[in-house]
C-alpha cells in the first residue's frame, strides 16, 4: 500500500465538518476533527449512506441517512458491534492531502 493524493489540503473540510472524496475509486469520508484529519470509507455499512456528506459530532461522523454515529480513529458504531468502517492512515504533505489505500 502507498499512499495516494485525493485533494489539495484546501480544499480539506474546515473544523468538525466532513467531505466526501473519491480516491482508488472508492469513496472516502475524511473528517476533521477539533483540527486532526481522519480518514474512513465513505460509505456507511448500515445503509450505504454517503459518511462525507453527514456532520462531525464530538469525534465522530453521523451518518446523514439514519444518523448512525462512526468514531473517526477506531471505525466503530456504539449501534452494532459486528460494524465497522475502514480507517485510512492519512497526512498532509507538500500541500496535498494523502491517505494509504
Amino acid at each position: 500500500m502507498s499512499y495516494v493524493k485525493f485533494a489539495s489540503e484546501s480544499d480539506l473540510p474546515p473544523v468538525d465538518e466532513a467531505k466526501e472524496f473519491i480516491c482508488g475509486g472508492r469513496a472516502i469520508c475524511i473528517a476533521n476533527v477539533n483540527g486532526t484529519y481522519g480518514a474512513m470509507d465513505g460509505v456507511c455499512p448500515h445503509r450505504g449512506g454517503p459518511l462525507g456528506q453527514g456532520m462531525v459530532e464530538g469525534d465522530k461522523v453521523v451518518c446523514p441517512w439514519h444518523a448512525w454515529a462512526w468514531d473517526v480513529k477506531t471505525g466503530a458504531t456504539e449501534l452494532d458491534s459486528n460494524l465497522k468502517v475502514q480507517i485510512y492512515p492519512m497526512k498532509i504533505e507538500n500541500g496535498d492531502g494523502m491517505v494509504e489505500i
